[in-house]
């Protein structure tokens, strides 16, 4: 295939088997982030603790430093999957070393006993598997014409929310922390391994490939928003409702616990993601096909973002059994949509076919930099500021404020 023929937007429908072998590689990459992020490296951080300091500030060190990798890793493999010229193509060597990776990687915080170990380990996570989940991104828009992108983010999305849900019923059903992160490890590499065996990857010819310069290779991670402006606000907007999740998602295991004191918080954390999950799922393929055929994108972001905000104030307002249970459902109603339609949006205002892998990995950021910055915010804020009411008061605010400034973006109904 020719470089001109392989990146031109795509116009053939990709088919269900596709979908689904892709979806389930999507899956099995969240599996491995969640199961360790909603249970694992919560119980580790407060076994491992050293005395004197608290768990909170342990998780919060860990996760920032994890999403700090993701931060950087997820663009530059992007690129270097844009630029690979592998006779398996360009995106299934990063997605399959990056799963074999990242069971490694797991496993290594398996037997983690300090806190520095266990540090390593999930910063070694987030920078494989983001290896493979920026070549699995970068695959819809290498193959996906635009009025299926919709359909195509909606199980992109319900298998994210299934791998939440999969991930956090491995780590609480394994019995202990060790067989927690192995049951992750051993799903993520499993349920991956149908898309690289069943499904092709075009090639791009060497001779295709452009000429490699240091200085050009990492000019091209800055995406001018004047240049931009519509790819600006949207990464924005992806931004803000992102960490507004991210801050009320950080300490629900501790929120569980400490605040509403129930009785089995990790179990508590499994029956809100599954609760969450239901009605993410209920809304997550829906959303993203009613967008396809609407040929409108930003209605459905804001108000997706709307409902989050909403269902965020609710934790600090209601804080009750009750009050989690129906801002779960809440949460998974608005992030369903926002999953779906939010991803095709992304891919709509993308600058250049030469670049999408690296493209993506720069909207990436948008995903990994609130987890870098929850923390920061989260633990001085529970700790120091009010605690959880003024947590969740602050998070629905910036959710609220990402869902507004969608309506900035011109090119995109």
């Amino acid at each position: 295939m020719s470089a001109p023929a392989y990146l031109a937007e795509p116009s053939e429908r990709v088919g269900r088997g596709w979908i689904a072998s892709l979806s389930l590689a999507n899956g099995a990459i969240w599996v491995g982030w969640y199961g360790p992020i909603q249970i694992l490296l919560a119980l580790q951080a407060a076994d491992l603790a050293p005395p004197g300091t608290a768990k909170e500030t342990v998780l919060a060190w860990v996760t920032g430093a994890g999403a700090a990798v993701s931060l950087v890793s997820n663009p530059l493999f992007g690129a270097l999957s844009d630029r690979t010229a592998s006779r398996y193509g360009r995106r299934t060597p990063w997605i399959l070393g990056g799963v074999l990776g990242g069971a490694a990687a797991l496993a290594l915080l398996a037997g983690a006993r300090t806190v520095a170990v266990m540090a390593l380990g999930w910063c070694l996570v987030q920078l494989t598997l983001n290896a493979a989940f920026a070549a699995i991104t970068a695959a819809v828009p290498d193959r996906v014409p635009h009025l299926q992108r919709g359909v195509v983010g909606g199980w992109l999305g319900a298998a994210q929310v299934l791998g939440v849900v999969v991930g956090t019923g491995l780590a609480t059903a394994a019995g202990g922390v060790t067989a927690g992160y192995l049951a992750c490890a051993a799903f993520t590499v499993l349920a991956t391994l149908p898309y690289p065996l069943r499904h092709k990857d075009p090639v791009l010819p060497r001779a295709a490939r452009p000429p490699f310069t240091w200085r050009g290779f990492l000019a091209g991670f800055w995406i001018a928003p004047r240049r931009h402006p519509d790819l600006g606000w949207a990464w924005l907007t992806r931004f803000l409702i992102n960490l507004g999740n991210a801050l009320a998602l950080l300490y629900l295991l501790y929120y569980l616990r400490d605040v509403l004191h129930h009785p089995d918080p990790d179990g508590g954390v499994l029956a809100l993601t599954a609760l969450n999950g239901v009605t993410l799922l209920a809304t997550v393929v829906v959303g993203g096909v009613w967008s396809d055929r609407a040929g409108r994108r930003r209605p459905f972001v804001l108000w997706a973002g709307v409902i989050m905000a909403a269902a965020t104030l609710l934790l600090g307002t209601w804080q009750t059994w009750t009050g989690a249970l129906c801002a779960a459902a809440l949460l998974g109603i608005g992030f369903g949509v926002f999953t779906a339609v939010d991803f095709a949006l992304m891919t709509d205002v993308l600058p250049a076919a030469a670049h999408r892998g690296k493209d993506l990995g720069v909207i990436n950021i948008a995903n990994s930099l609130p987890q870098v910055a929850a923390p920061a915010l989260a633990a001085p804020i529970v700790n120091h500021l009010g605690g959880y009411r003024v947590l969740y008061a602050v998070a629905g605010a910036i959710g609220l404020m990402g869902a507004l400034l969608v309506r900035r973006i011109r090119g995109v109904a």
